[in-house]
């Protein structure tokens, strides 16, 4: 089992001394991410739970869990924003959302009836270029290219003077980097696990370059033993194309400040 750079206690701590002035991100595994700006906070695809691992036990695709869980989401109450960028289970997942019954939840109109049934919330729906508001963020939905009942978006994330995209599941599609080259995005969180409908760690920098992101990350990889992949690949690519990168450990923190 891989241990979290921080978790629990230690997670939590992190979060509430995180310096005002600044954008900070940790990973949480898969492709689920904590966004601090001037004390307020958004989840990205949270999958919290060992749901998952029950579903599919003693079945031909067990869901073995690689990473240990960095925190238990009934203490992430403070959230103010979650999003859940289509309706597979690890990035809508029912025991994560009923306990952080969320105020605002942000989702595709395909997925609304389904996360209704798996949160208790009714959630705001966005379309693919659309854009709505939430405490302290601007999200617009982006195409992703992903087969999925209620298809998928990936959301541009406006933090202030800061952009994030985050591009839930999705092929590297002809046109992506290109489209999202117009929201100059600081941050680009990109899946590398090259499978089941996602890039690859190559294509997700490729993605990246074509972007001009200032920074790619990688996520969507050791959570599940069949459906994971090595960030090396990844790292090899954004080293030859001079895209500059960054790989975290869950509960690690990315901290963007204005001084770079």
């Amino acid at each position: 089992m891989i241990e979290p750079a921080q978790a629990d206690d230690a997670f939590l701590r992190d979060v509430e001394e995180a310096p005002g002035g600044a954008l900070h991100l940790w990973w949480l595994g898969q492709s689920g991410f904590l966004v601090k700006f001037d004390d307020r906070y958004l989840l990205l695809d949270p999958y919290l739970s060992d749901s998952l691992t029950e579903k599919y036990k003693d079945t031909p695709t067990p869901h073995v869990r690689m990473t240990r869980r960095v925190v238990d989401p009934s203490r992430l109450a403070f959230v103010d924003v979650v999003t859940a960028s289509h309706g597979h289970t690890d990035h809508l997942d029912p025991i994560t959302l009923r306990a952080l019954r969320p105020s605002t939840l942000i989702c595709p109109p395909g997925v609304r009836e389904l996360a209704v049934e798996r949160s208790g919330v009714v959630p705001v729906v966005v379309d693919v270029g659309e854009t709505v508001t939430a405490p302290g963020f601007r999200l617009t939905a982006v195409r992703a290219e992903h087969e999925v009942p209620g298809g998928a978006v990936g959301f541009v994330v406006d933090c202030g003077p800061w952009t994030l995209y985050h591009s839930g599941d999705t092929t590297a599609y002809a046109g992506l980097g290109g489209r999202l080259r117009a929201y100059a995005p600081d941050v680009a969180l990109l899946p590398i696990n090259g499978k089941l409908g996602n890039m690859d760690g190559r294509e997700a920098a490729g993605v990246a370059k074509e972007a001009n992101a200032k920074l790619a990350v990688p996520c969507h990889y050791e959570m599940f033993e069949f459906n994971s992949a090595s960030p090396d690949a990844f790292l090899q690519e954004c080293e030859k194309l001079e895209q500059p990168c960054r790989i975290l450990r869950a509960g690690e923190r990315l901290t963007l400040s204005s001084s770079g």
